[in-house]
């Protein structure tokens, strides 16, 4: 067989991260695991869903309701890990423009105010799961108080997380923002 032949189109590359030689489940945090784990009940319950419905021919009553739920627990919880990745979206337009000291301002005002927004939802999500103690889910009796618990948790985890991120880039004097004028804009 000729070596210099053009591969066939069946040859796949590998996946990215499939190197077994450099993972390590270090770069994990705990909130991942717990997204993780709300991902693959989200995943049997929705399949419980399909299976009870289409297979069986009778449905359980409760599986979308709950499968709403814990959509709702893996944004909120996964959301921390974003965080934390410094994963959510970005305008960075304006920082290939700005000089590098007006972008770090800019980006260190950025920190401030996502902390602060971060917080701020916190506060009123422990409000609300306050609130939701007494309500009940419609087809489980069981208080609404575990949702929005879910939801305060997850947004206490990216409290902390926006907290840690604008520590790291205030200690090293960049940000993922700042350093767009370096390595280009991520499309």
């Amino acid at each position: 067989m000729n070596d210099s032949a053009p591969k066939k189109d069946m040859e796949m590359a590998p996946l990215p991260g499939a190197d077994d030689a450099n993972f390590d489940l270090r770069q994990f945090a705990w909130e991942d695991w717990v997204a993780f784990a709300l991902f693959w009940g989200l995943t049997l319950v929705v399949f419980l869903q399909f299976f009870t419905r289409y297979v069986l021919n009778d449905s359980l009553a409760w599986t979308e309701e709950i499968a709403r739920y814990l959509l709702i627990m893996v944004a909120f919880i996964g959301g921390g890990m974003a965080v934390r990745r410094m994963s959510h979206i970005h305008v960075e337009f304006f920082y290939v423009y700005l000089s590098k000291r007006t972008a770090f301002i800019l980006s260190t005002v950025v920190d401030v105010i996502r902390a602060a927004f971060f917080a701020y939802s916190t506060y009123l999500g422990w409000r609300v799961t306050e609130i939701m103690q007494f309500q009940r889910m419609v087809v489980i009796e069981w208080p609404m108080s575990i949702v929005y618990g879910a939801a305060f948790l997850g947004l206490g985890i990216m409290t902390l997380r926006s907290i840690q991120v604008a520590i790291v880039n205030w200690r090293s004097g960049e940000s993922a923002l700042t350093r767009v004028t370096t390595e280009g804009r991520l499309q």
